[in-house]
Protein backbone atom coordinates (compact mmCIF):
# COMPACT_ATOMS: atom_id res chain seq x y z
CA UNK A 1 0.00 0.00 0.00
CA UNK A 2 0.94 3.61 -0.79
CA UNK A 3 0.46 5.15 2.52
CA UNK A 4 0.61 8.87 1.03
CA UNK A 5 -1.66 7.72 -1.92
CA UNK A 6 -4.00 6.57 0.78
CA UNK A 7 -3.76 9.31 2.94
CA UNK A 8 -5.00 11.25 0.55
CA UNK A 9 -7.65 9.73 -0.53
CA UNK A 10 -8.77 9.26 2.91
CA UNK A 11 -8.49 13.30 3.29
CA UNK A 12 -10.64 13.92 -0.11
CA UNK A 13 -13.23 11.38 1.05
CA UNK A 14 -13.62 13.22 4.23
CA UNK A 15 -13.29 16.93 2.60
CA UNK A 16 -15.94 15.54 -0.76
CA UNK A 17 -18.30 14.00 1.98
CA UNK A 18 -18.18 10.79 0.05
CA UNK A 19 -16.30 8.20 -1.60
CA UNK A 20 -18.37 8.77 -5.37
CA UNK A 21 -17.34 12.75 -5.58
CA UNK A 22 -13.66 12.12 -4.35
CA UNK A 23 -12.92 9.53 -6.82
CA UNK A 24 -14.23 12.29 -9.39
CA UNK A 25 -11.95 14.49 -8.51
CA UNK A 26 -9.14 12.50 -8.30
CA UNK A 27 -10.24 10.98 -11.01
CA UNK A 28 -10.36 7.51 -10.36
CA UNK A 29 -12.60 4.13 -9.79
CA UNK A 30 -15.18 4.76 -6.96
CA UNK A 31 -13.80 1.25 -5.74
CA UNK A 32 -10.46 2.33 -6.12
CA UNK A 33 -10.53 5.03 -3.74
CA UNK A 34 -12.58 2.11 -1.39
CA UNK A 35 -10.11 0.16 -1.55
CA UNK A 36 -7.21 2.45 -0.53
CA UNK A 37 -8.98 3.73 2.33
CA UNK A 38 -9.77 0.27 3.28
CA UNK A 39 -6.37 -0.64 3.43
CA UNK A 40 -5.35 2.30 5.74
CA UNK A 41 -8.11 1.58 7.95
CA UNK A 42 -6.49 -2.33 8.08
CA UNK A 43 -2.72 -0.87 8.54
CA UNK A 44 -4.31 1.27 11.72
CA UNK A 45 -6.39 -1.62 12.61
CA UNK A 46 -8.89 1.50 13.43
CA UNK A 47 -11.90 2.43 11.69
CA UNK A 48 -11.51 6.08 10.72
CA UNK A 49 -15.14 6.71 8.92
CA UNK A 50 -18.69 5.57 9.72
CA UNK A 51 -20.44 4.72 6.41
CA UNK A 52 -23.75 4.56 5.53
CA UNK A 53 -25.92 4.91 2.55
CA UNK A 54 -26.62 8.13 2.89
CA UNK A 55 -23.05 10.13 4.32
CA UNK A 56 -20.07 9.33 5.27
CA UNK A 57 -18.45 10.74 8.77
CA UNK A 58 -15.68 10.56 11.09
CA UNK A 59 -15.31 8.20 13.77
CA UNK A 60 -13.24 9.98 17.00
CA UNK A 61 -10.28 8.34 15.99
CA UNK A 62 -10.81 9.39 12.11
CA UNK A 63 -10.74 13.07 12.95
CA UNK A 64 -7.76 12.90 14.98
CA UNK A 65 -6.32 11.29 11.72
CA UNK A 66 -7.56 13.42 9.55
CA UNK A 67 -5.98 16.63 11.57
CA UNK A 68 -3.01 15.02 11.48
CA UNK A 69 -2.97 13.82 7.91
CA UNK A 70 -3.72 17.02 6.23
CA UNK A 71 -0.88 19.01 7.63
CA UNK A 72 1.50 15.87 6.60
CA UNK A 73 0.12 15.71 2.79
CA UNK A 74 0.67 19.57 3.18
CA UNK A 75 3.92 19.40 4.37
CA UNK A 76 5.05 16.55 1.77
CA UNK A 77 3.30 19.03 -0.79
CA UNK A 78 5.13 22.29 0.36
CA UNK A 79 8.66 20.38 0.10
CA UNK A 80 7.89 18.94 -3.06
CA UNK A 81 7.53 22.79 -4.31
CA UNK A 82 10.88 23.87 -2.51
CA UNK A 83 12.57 21.74 -5.14
CA UNK A 84 10.51 21.39 -7.74
CA UNK A 85 10.80 24.89 -9.30
CA UNK A 86 13.97 26.19 -8.21
CA UNK A 87 14.55 29.38 -9.66
CA UNK A 88 11.86 28.96 -12.04
CA UNK A 89 8.44 28.96 -11.50
CA UNK A 90 6.92 26.14 -13.24
CA UNK A 91 3.79 24.11 -13.52
CA UNK A 92 -0.06 24.17 -12.95
CA UNK A 93 -1.07 27.16 -11.33
CA UNK A 94 -4.89 26.91 -10.14
CA UNK A 95 -6.39 30.54 -9.57
CA UNK A 96 -9.86 31.67 -8.71
CA UNK A 97 -11.17 35.10 -9.35
CA UNK A 98 -14.17 36.99 -9.14
CA UNK A 99 -15.49 37.17 -12.68
CA UNK A 100 -16.22 40.94 -13.78
CA UNK A 101 -12.81 41.51 -12.10
CA UNK A 102 -11.16 38.51 -14.14
CA UNK A 103 -12.86 40.10 -17.44
CA UNK A 104 -12.03 43.64 -16.69
CA UNK A 105 -8.66 43.00 -15.20
CA UNK A 106 -6.72 39.82 -15.35
CA UNK A 107 -7.94 38.51 -18.83
CA UNK A 108 -5.90 41.39 -20.72
CA UNK A 109 -2.66 40.45 -19.11
CA UNK A 110 -2.87 36.65 -18.98
CA UNK A 111 -0.56 36.51 -22.79
CA UNK A 112 1.80 39.05 -20.74
CA UNK A 113 1.91 36.59 -17.85
CA UNK A 114 2.19 33.28 -19.72
CA UNK A 115 4.80 35.00 -22.50
CA UNK A 116 6.97 35.96 -19.32
CA UNK A 117 6.73 32.59 -17.12
CA UNK A 118 6.45 30.03 -20.41
CA UNK A 119 6.86 26.95 -18.09
CA UNK A 120 3.63 27.57 -16.11
CA UNK A 121 0.20 26.52 -16.94
CA UNK A 122 -2.80 28.48 -15.89
CA UNK A 123 -6.03 26.99 -14.91
CA UNK A 124 -7.82 30.42 -14.56
CA UNK A 125 -11.86 29.79 -12.65
CA UNK A 126 -14.37 32.93 -12.70
CA UNK A 127 -16.48 32.54 -9.98
CA UNK A 128 -18.01 35.28 -7.66
CA UNK A 129 -18.94 32.36 -4.99
CA UNK A 130 -16.75 31.37 -1.93
CA UNK A 131 -14.08 28.89 -3.03
CA UNK A 132 -12.41 26.26 -0.85
CA UNK A 133 -8.51 26.22 -1.52
CA UNK A 134 -8.55 22.54 -0.53
CA UNK A 135 -11.06 21.14 -1.93
CA UNK A 136 -10.59 22.54 -5.00
CA UNK A 137 -7.04 22.32 -4.84
CA UNK A 138 -6.68 25.59 -5.63
CA UNK A 139 -3.00 27.39 -5.23
CA UNK A 140 -4.40 31.36 -5.26
CA UNK A 141 -7.96 32.81 -4.35
CA UNK A 142 -8.66 36.45 -5.60
CA UNK A 143 -11.02 37.97 -3.27
CA UNK A 144 -12.48 41.75 -3.23
CA UNK A 145 -13.69 43.98 -0.04
CA UNK A 146 -14.38 42.60 3.36
CA UNK A 147 -13.19 38.93 3.84
CA UNK A 148 -14.49 36.37 6.07
CA UNK A 149 -11.54 34.03 6.83
CA UNK A 150 -13.39 31.68 9.50
CA UNK A 151 -12.17 28.32 9.89
CA UNK A 152 -9.48 29.03 7.47
CA UNK A 153 -5.77 29.43 8.04
CA UNK A 154 -5.03 31.63 5.06
CA UNK A 155 -2.53 33.89 4.16
CA UNK A 156 -3.36 37.11 2.84
CA UNK A 157 -1.39 39.49 0.16
CA UNK A 158 -2.87 43.00 -0.80
CA UNK A 159 -2.55 43.53 -4.27
CA UNK A 160 -4.66 46.73 -4.65
CA UNK A 161 -6.93 49.28 -3.75
CA UNK A 162 -10.10 51.25 -4.66
CA UNK A 163 -12.98 53.26 -3.90
CA UNK A 164 -16.22 53.12 -4.70
CA UNK A 165 -18.26 56.03 -6.36
CA UNK A 166 -22.19 57.09 -6.65
CA UNK A 167 -22.45 57.85 -10.78
CA UNK A 168 -24.76 58.70 -13.32
CA UNK A 169 -25.22 59.48 -17.32
CA UNK A 170 -25.09 62.66 -18.66
CA UNK A 171 -28.24 61.66 -19.89
CA UNK A 172 -29.82 60.76 -16.42
CA UNK A 173 -28.06 64.16 -14.27
CA UNK A 174 -30.00 66.07 -17.70
CA UNK A 175 -33.73 64.75 -16.73
CA UNK A 176 -33.08 64.63 -13.21
CA UNK A 177 -30.32 67.14 -11.93
CA UNK A 178 -27.21 65.90 -9.63
CA UNK A 179 -27.53 65.36 -5.92
CA UNK A 180 -25.86 67.74 -4.21
CA UNK A 181 -26.02 65.64 -0.67
CA UNK A 182 -26.48 61.94 0.12
CA UNK A 183 -29.62 62.91 1.70
CA UNK A 184 -31.48 63.91 -2.16
CA UNK A 185 -30.45 60.14 -3.19
CA UNK A 186 -33.99 59.38 -1.89
CA UNK A 187 -35.39 61.67 -4.84
CA UNK A 188 -33.30 59.69 -7.51
CA UNK A 189 -33.67 56.12 -9.25
CA UNK A 190 -30.81 54.15 -7.14
CA UNK A 191 -30.06 50.68 -9.01
CA UNK A 192 -29.50 47.94 -6.44
CA UNK A 193 -26.14 45.82 -6.31
CA UNK A 194 -27.65 42.75 -4.05
CA UNK A 195 -23.86 41.27 -3.20
CA UNK A 196 -23.50 42.64 0.11
CA UNK A 197 -26.22 42.48 3.00
CA UNK A 198 -28.27 45.72 3.34
CA UNK A 199 -27.35 46.75 -0.36
CA UNK A 200 -30.30 49.44 0.03
CA UNK A 201 -28.42 51.13 2.61
CA UNK A 202 -25.95 53.40 1.20
CA UNK A 203 -23.21 54.97 3.71
CA UNK A 204 -21.44 57.90 3.58
CA UNK A 205 -19.05 59.83 5.55
CA UNK A 206 -17.33 63.33 5.48
CA UNK A 207 -14.76 64.52 8.22
CA UNK A 208 -16.86 64.01 11.42
CA UNK A 209 -19.96 63.92 9.41
CA UNK A 210 -21.79 60.55 8.76
CA UNK A 211 -24.78 59.72 7.70
CA UNK A 212 -26.90 56.51 6.39
CA UNK A 213 -29.25 56.61 3.77
CA UNK A 214 -31.78 54.00 2.58
CA UNK A 215 -32.16 54.42 -1.20
CA UNK A 216 -34.29 52.50 -3.90
CA UNK A 217 -34.73 52.13 -7.32
CA UNK A 218 -36.35 50.08 -10.75
CA UNK A 219 -33.46 47.34 -10.38
CA UNK A 220 -32.00 45.39 -8.06
CA UNK A 221 -29.74 42.72 -9.50
CA UNK A 222 -27.03 40.49 -8.38
CA UNK A 223 -24.40 40.86 -11.36
CA UNK A 224 -22.46 44.52 -11.14
CA UNK A 225 -22.02 44.91 -15.31
CA UNK A 226 -25.77 44.57 -15.42
CA UNK A 227 -26.18 47.51 -13.56
CA UNK A 228 -23.22 49.26 -15.09
CA UNK A 229 -24.86 49.05 -18.30
CA UNK A 230 -28.50 49.82 -17.42
CA UNK A 231 -26.36 53.13 -15.56
CA UNK A 232 -24.56 53.92 -18.75
CA UNK A 233 -28.26 53.80 -20.69
CA UNK A 234 -29.37 56.40 -18.59
CA UNK A 235 -31.93 54.86 -16.31
CA UNK A 236 -30.32 55.66 -12.66
CA UNK A 237 -27.41 56.30 -10.35
CA UNK A 238 -25.23 53.03 -9.16
CA UNK A 239 -22.75 53.07 -5.98
CA UNK A 240 -19.89 50.43 -7.71
CA UNK A 241 -16.10 50.16 -7.21
CA UNK A 242 -13.78 52.39 -9.48
CA UNK A 243 -12.21 49.23 -10.20
CA UNK A 244 -15.14 48.54 -12.72
CA UNK A 245 -16.83 52.51 -13.14
CA UNK A 246 -13.08 53.97 -13.72
CA UNK A 247 -12.71 53.88 -17.19
CA UNK A 248 -16.33 54.56 -17.74
CA UNK A 249 -15.43 57.64 -15.87
CA UNK A 250 -12.07 58.80 -18.15
CA UNK A 251 -13.85 58.39 -21.06
CA UNK A 252 -16.83 60.25 -19.66
CA UNK A 253 -19.61 57.94 -19.93
CA UNK A 254 -20.42 58.47 -16.32
CA UNK A 255 -20.47 61.34 -14.08
CA UNK A 256 -19.36 60.57 -10.33
CA UNK A 257 -21.20 63.20 -7.52
CA UNK A 258 -21.02 63.16 -3.90
CA UNK A 259 -17.37 62.59 -4.82
CA UNK A 260 -16.36 64.89 -1.40
CA UNK A 261 -17.84 62.01 0.44
CA UNK A 262 -16.84 58.56 1.14
CA UNK A 263 -18.29 56.16 0.05
CA UNK A 264 -19.17 52.33 1.00
CA UNK A 265 -22.12 49.82 0.90
CA UNK A 266 -20.93 48.49 4.25
CA UNK A 267 -19.84 49.57 8.34
CA UNK A 268 -16.69 48.27 7.76
CA UNK A 269 -14.71 49.77 5.13
CA UNK A 270 -12.76 47.45 3.34
CA UNK A 271 -11.34 49.27 -0.12
CA UNK A 272 -8.41 46.47 -0.50
CA UNK A 273 -8.22 43.61 -3.23
CA UNK A 274 -6.19 40.58 -1.84
CA UNK A 275 -4.62 36.97 -3.27
CA UNK A 276 -5.20 34.42 -0.21
CA UNK A 277 -3.78 31.03 -0.98
CA UNK A 278 -2.59 27.90 2.11
CA UNK A 279 0.65 28.06 3.93
CA UNK A 280 1.94 25.34 2.25
CA UNK A 281 2.02 27.90 -0.65
CA UNK A 282 4.25 30.30 1.12
CA UNK A 283 7.01 28.95 -0.65
CA UNK A 284 5.51 28.26 -4.36
CA UNK A 285 7.55 30.27 -6.59
CA UNK A 286 4.89 30.29 -9.05
CA UNK A 287 2.19 31.72 -6.61
CA UNK A 288 4.76 34.22 -5.35
CA UNK A 289 5.42 35.33 -9.27
CA UNK A 290 1.60 35.43 -10.02
CA UNK A 291 0.78 37.66 -7.31
CA UNK A 292 4.26 39.85 -7.78
CA UNK A 293 3.10 40.06 -11.43
CA UNK A 294 -0.60 41.56 -10.53
CA UNK A 295 1.02 44.04 -8.06
CA UNK A 296 3.18 45.22 -10.90
CA UNK A 297 0.27 45.33 -13.47
CA UNK A 298 -1.97 47.33 -11.58
CA UNK A 299 0.30 49.73 -9.78
CA UNK A 300 0.11 51.66 -6.77
CA UNK A 301 -2.18 53.50 -7.11
CA UNK A 302 -3.68 51.24 -9.52
CA UNK A 303 -4.71 52.53 -13.29
CA UNK A 304 -8.30 52.71 -12.07
CA UNK A 305 -7.84 55.38 -9.24
CA UNK A 306 -5.94 57.31 -11.75
CA UNK A 307 -8.59 57.51 -13.90
CA UNK A 308 -11.13 58.97 -11.18
CA UNK A 309 -8.64 61.46 -9.60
Amino acid sequence: MDQFAAMRAFVKVVETDGFSEAARQMQMAVSSVTRQVNALEEMLNTQLLNRSTRSVTLTAQGRKYYDKAVRILQDVEEANLCVMEQDIPRGLLKVNIPVAFGRLHIAPIVNDFLIQYPEVTLDLRLSDGLSNLVEEELDVVIRIGNLDRSGANLILRKIASYTRLVCGSSTYFQQHGKPKHPDDLVHHNCLLFTYFMGYDIWRFKRDTEFCEVKVSGSLISSNSEVLRQVCLDGTGLILMPTWLIGEDIRKGSLQAVLSDFQVYPQTSVDMGIYALYLPNRRNSLRVKTFIDFLIKQFGNPPYWEETTL
